[in-house]
């Protein structure tokens, strides 16, 4: 039976979803069977298996987001990916890092 799940986020990191943590989540997402979106509230959605398409959505410091999965193990991918995200400035991933 297929599930679906989605939770709110917003980012904290002060340089926004760029393309460190774009690809951590694109790796995350991938990990999962679930289908992937993540969406701003304006209501442009993105796959979130997908670096260019999470680009789109130009996720600045402050931009609520919304992480919705639909599949078998949909549960814990939103959890996983909404922690990751919501956990960015704490990671110390930005574009500086080598």
């Amino acid at each position: 039976m297929s599930q679906d799940a989605s939770r709110a986020v917003v980012i904290s990191n002060p340089q926004g979803l760029h393309l460190r943590p774009a690809h951590g989540v694109v790796t995350l997402a991938s990990g999962f069977q679930a289908a992937i979106q993540v969406s701003r509230e304006d209501g442009e959605v993105a796959d979130g298996k997908s670096m260019l398409s999470l680009f789109t959505l130009g996720a600045a410091e402050g931009t609520q987001l919304v992480v919705r999965a639909i599949g078998e193990d949909a549960d814990s991918a939103v959890q996983e990916l909404a922690d990751f995200l919501e956990k960015l400035e704490d990671l110390n991933i930005d574009e500086g890092a080598s």
